[in-house]
């Protein structure tokens, strides 16, 4: 059965190729497409404003009057947005898959509580690749072990509001997971002066912000001889948008839960 998808920010980066991704998708359709109350448009074809041709389905701005046109909600927007959203899902009863980065620890919560009512889908990352990566990062933490020096450094491109990224953290999670570290106590987010020598237990954060970067992540395990890099480098947000209507077709009949990319590509138990 085809999963009728709902869009927000469709005249957004994200949005447009989410548009794309979910017409072309194999069990997907466009059931819905958002954008701001007031927007220029509002009304216009979802398909004309993704770049794909008509698609018979108009761009609407208040999504409360719409939610039976859609199975799930697929939101990349702001965090105050995606929160709001998240609230008008729960009360009708609409899967979300959330790729919104930089929420905080409460905002966080808010996400647990709703998904005790409906299936939720939250990764700061949908990319397949970077999926498989969190997967094998551990075991080389693991075997690498307390004897090498490691360094996150994380790129986006110039509109990108918080840092270190969302993915950025993730990975530093787990190799402090895998390390028996608390990240909070070691993560290291940016250097300047007189800073002194390296503790060794510390995880340390670079970000780069420029031009049009999609998103590139490096793990380095520095050692003494030799080094070791874990690198992934996205070229296109349609990696992303097509892992994030992967995880939609995936939760559209799942139980109420809180989810992540994990759970969508079978790599941990549902």
């Amino acid at each position: 059965m085809s999963t009728k998808i709902g869009v927000v920010g469709a005249n957004g980066r994200m949005g447009r190729n989410l548009i794309e991704a979910a017409h072309h998708g194999a069990h997907t359709q466009i059931g819905a497409a958002f954008a701001r109350s007031g927007s220029p448009m509002i009304g216009q074809d979802a398909g004309q404003v993704a770049g794909i041709g008509q698609i018979g389905v108009p761009v609407v701005g208040d999504m409360a009057d719409h939610c039976d046109a859609f199975d799930v909600l697929v939101d990349f927007t702001s965090i105050e947005a995606t929160m709001s959203h998240l609230e008008v899902c729960r009360r009708n009863g609409r899967a979300v898959v959330i790729g919104t980065t930089g929420l905080s620890e409460a905002q966080k919560d808010m996400l647990r509580e709703a998904s005790m009512d409906i299936p939720v889908v939250f990764a700061p990352n949908m990319s397949i690749g970077i999926n498989v990566l969190l997967q094998v990062l551990g075991q080389v933490s693991s075997m690498l072990g307390d004897d090498y020096d490691v360094e996150i450094i994380e790129a986006h491109h110039r509109h990108k509001v918080d840092a270190p990224s969302g993915t950025a953290l993730r990975l530093g999670e787990a190799v402090a997971d895998a390390l028996d570290r608390d990240l909070s106590r070691v993560a290291i987010y940016g250097r300047e002066g007189i800073t002194g020598e390296r503790p060794p237990e510390t995880i340390g954060f670079s970000t780069i912000r420029g031009g049009d970067v999609v998103g590139d992540h490096t793990v380095l395990f520095a050692g003494i001889g030799e080094r070791v890099e874990i690198t992934h480098k996205a070229s296109s947000r349609m990696t992303f948008a097509k892992g994030a209507i992967r995880a939609a077709h995936w939760v559209a009949d799942k139980p109420a839960g809180l989810y992540d990319m994990a759970h969508v590509l079978g790599l941990k138990p549902v």
